[in-house]
């Protein structure tokens, strides 16, 4: 068993003065046999109301809204949790079985939006890409361990190249991106094979900094496994989730997944700051914390697309640059 404080903050700072700020939060972590929340505070500027209520996926989610004019708007999420080791499946059903459960479940209403297919343009060209891959004669299992295994050996964990609106069309292109690029290339692949997948939302806690993502929101992949239920894949770590991993929220993709999200009145001028610390039990000394933020994003001109390919080359041209000049 481990226990780990989860300190997570989001600071909007406007670039002039809004008004009537309506948010939705999704920042507490889902109780389940493997994870307990001993203690869990959300703390919001101009201490608005907030009202709950769960989701139709079963997420527990926060409303609030300002509105008095303001230039700031800072949320905290303070989490003392208890995680338990995850038993992974034991593949004691016959492959064919397993199979032909989740072809049964195809016109499922628990199972649809998770077999859903989102159009995808190169669908024909990633097949041929992994049909070596796919052995029908394995368990979905490990069908699905070989595709997260494909994502991590063949895309890069890079940050700055894609942003959340990256399609996964051109995410497939790039070949580089962060977790939550990672999780949605796994999902289409499991869907393109018929196994149920869906995205998720969550922490990665630190232990000897050997994993991607830890110290940060991250995402990943949960695949329904017939005779077990949803069982966590991390591509991003190429590993099966564990007691390092806690879940904040469940959806089709990260749409149904932000930790934040909402509108006001004002200026679309404005700075995002994220930053997520966590310890293992223990907060440490205000002046110890990290003083710069995990993510930053600033909208000058928000609804303008950016042409990830093309920062992506930007990107890999300032880092010649700067190893030429070292």
């Amino acid at each position: 068993m481990a226990s780990y404080k989860i300190i997570h903050v989001t600071r909007y700072t406007y670039a002039s003065t809004v008004i009537d700020c309506t948010n939705q939060v999704m920042l507490y972590p889902i109780v389940d046999t493997n994870l307990e929340v001993k203690k869990h505070e959300v703390k919001i500027s101009h201490n608005p109301v907030i009202e709950t209520f769960v989701d139709y996926f079963g997420n527990y989610i926060g409303v609030f809204s300002v509105i008095k004019p303001h230039t700031e708007l800072l949320i905290e999420s303070i989490a003392d949790v208890e995680t338990k080791p995850v038993q992974p499946p034991i593949d004691g059903i016959p492959a064919a079985e397993q199979w032909q459960h989740l072809y049964d479940l195809k016109d499922h209403v628990l199972y649809m939006d998770f077999l859903t297919k989102q159009p995808f343009p190169s669908e024909e060209e990633v097949r041929g890409e992994l049909n070596s891959l796919i052995d029908y004669s394995k368990s979905p299992l490990q069908n699905g361990q070989a595709l997260s295994s494909y994502v991590y050996n063949n895309f890069n964990y890079q940050k700055g190249v894609t942003n959340v609106e990256t399609p996964t069309e051109e995410v497939w292109r790039l070949k580089a991106g962060v977790c939550q690029d990672f999780a949605h290339i796994l999902l289409v692949f499991l869907r393109m094979y018929d196994i149920p997948a869906r995205y998720i939302s969550g922490y990665i806690c630190p232990k000897d900094k050997e994993m991607r993502g830890e110290g940060a929101t991250h995402a990943w992949v949960e695949a329904h496994i017939p005779g077990y239920g949803w069982l966590g894949l991390d591509p991003t770590n190429n590993c099966i989730v564990n007691d390092r991993h806690v879940r904040l929220a469940v959806g089709r993709n990260f749409y149904d997944c932000t930790p934040v999200k909402g509108t006001y009145k004002g200026s679309g001028e404005h700075t995002l700051e994220v930053s997520v610390e966590i310890t293992n039990g223990n907060v440490r000394r205000s002046e110890e914390r990290p003083t710069l933020p995990v993510f930053n994003y600033q909208a000058k001109n928000p609804g303008e697309p950016i042409n990830s390919y093309r920062h992506y080359l930007e990107v890999q041209q300032k880092q010649q640059q700067q190893q030429q000049q070292q």
